[in-house]
């Protein structure tokens, strides 16, 4: 159960978050420990590694992959939305550093029995935490037509959405759809001829949006970003990799709004509502990788980094 997968913008990622020696560092995203083997690296005897992930095949492979870093290294079961909690039971208040590598891995897409893709016929499952009841079969079939459409429609951004919606309904009402690939007829059922030929594969936006609204990604992101923020100490920087622009857009609108909180109407010449500003976005525009990486990974393409630097304390002048 080898959690093979190539870390996206791993070099830009490592390089941003300002390694300390003796700092405390967690990565909310473990998966195959790529990014966080190269934190540990850089950590002397007294610095702290936390590594969170919901897949139990992370888990493993983080164990191993990290051993040799022995004590200093601490890999916990879990959704990073629980982050807070997790490093209070062991014993952590503040941290230097945290890296989150959001949406699927090569892991899980290329492990067919999981149901990720829409490549491979397979049981449709989608569940990055296997200890988790509901799967993608459960929202195929359980969700009404208007629910589909609204999934579909934001979290995919498939302007067929309406259609592939009434489409699933209506193979459901003749069989219960239990695979990818019966899922794979109903929206290809949905969408034009003439539009599949000069498209991509017709299920992505739809298995996206499945994907994204049984493990609540947008959610858990959106509700847990601002602790994580929180719990950085001074000077401490916070990395975001997103895949699409969903992510994206919570990502910039969060940093922004700790940078610059004021609620005051523009022209204000005093700040009346009191925010202060926690610190400071240091990618204007993202990171994006470069052209050798997207050749060498073609999954990294759509990937971006941003990356927020809580502000330091001033020292009062004497």
């Amino acid at each position: 159960m080898n959690f093979e997968h190539i870390s996206v913008l791993l070099e830009e990622t490592v390089s941003e978050l300002n390694i300390k020696s003796n700092g405390v560092y967690v990565d909310g995203t473990l998966g195959g420990a790529g990014h966080a083997y190269e934190v540990c690296k850089r950590l002397g005897d007294s610095g702290r590694f936390v590594g969170i992930d919901q897949d139990e095949a992370a888990i493993i492979t983080g164990r191993t992959r990290l051993q040799e870093f022995g004590d200093k290294v601490s890999i916990i079961r879990s959704n990073y939305s629980h982050m807070k909690q997790v490093l209070n039971d062991l014993g952590i208040e503040k941290v230097d550093g945290i890296v989150l590598d959001l949406g699927v891995s090569s892991y899980q897409l290329d492990t067919v029995e999981r149901g990720f893709t829409y490549k491979e016929d397979a049981p449709l499952d989608m569940r990055m935490d296997n200890r988790q009841e509901i799967t993608a079969k459960d929202i195929v079939n359980g969700y009404s037509e208007m629910e589909l459409f609204r999934i579909i429609r934001d979290y995919g951004e498939d302007k067929f959405a309406k259609n592939i919606a009434k489409h699933i309904v209506r193979m459901r009402q003749e069989k219960e759809i239990t695979t990818t690939y019966e899922l794979n007829e109903a929206i290809k059922a949905a969408i034009p001829m003439k539009v599949r030929k000069n498209t991509g594969h017709p299920s992505k936006k739809t298995f996206q949006a499945i994907r994204i609204e049984l493990n609540r990604e947008l959610e858990v992101l959106n509700n847990t970003l601002q602790d994580m923020i929180e719990v950085l100490n001074p000077g401490g920087r916070i990395c975001i990799i997103t895949f699409h622009s969903l992510e994206d857009r919570i990502v910039k609108s969060i940093f922004r709004k700790n940078e610059n909180p004021c609620t005051c109407p523009p022209g204000f010449p005093v700040c009346m509502c009191g925010e202060k500003s926690k610190g400071k976005v240091i990618t204007r525009k993202p990171i994006l990788p470069s052209d050798i990486e997207i050749q060498a990974n073609r999954r990294s393409k759509s990937a971006k980094l941003r990356v927020f630097e809580k502000t330091a304390v001033k020292m009062d002048m004497p």
